[in-house]
């Protein structure tokens, strides 16, 4: 009969102490892995959906315009200021704005 309380009392106090992990997780999970989670499904989608013309950066951070995509190696031609230089598909970070183009004085 003791034996039954003292094994209802531990497995309370197991499951109270494992609570703050359980809590941790939960609190990386919303606040670190989805919020990357989801940027990276917006890369891949960018990535998908490039097209010939657009001002773009690399994940190094060369800025360029694409010149030319092929379709069947998955590249793209960024002309940047050193010249022409072929790229992964994958290798295109994001696009840049058209805010930051009209901010510039000529």
């Amino acid at each position: 009969m003791f034996d039954s309380i003292f094994l209802q009392a531990s497995t309370q106090e197991s499951i109270m102490s494992m609570l703050p992990f359980v809590a941790m997780i939960g609190v990386f999970y919303f606040l670190i892995i989805r919020p990357q989670m989801n940027r990276q499904k917006k890369e891949k989608q960018f990535q998908s959906t490039v097209k010939k013309g657009i001002k773009v950066v690399t994940s190094s951070g060369i800025h360029g315009k694409i010149v030319e995509i092929n379709d069947n190696d998955n590249t793209v031609t960024i002309e940047t200021g050193a010249g022409k230089i072929k790229f992964e598909r994958s290798a295109i970070s994001m696009e840049l704005s058209k805010k930051y183009n009209t901010n510039v004085k000529k």
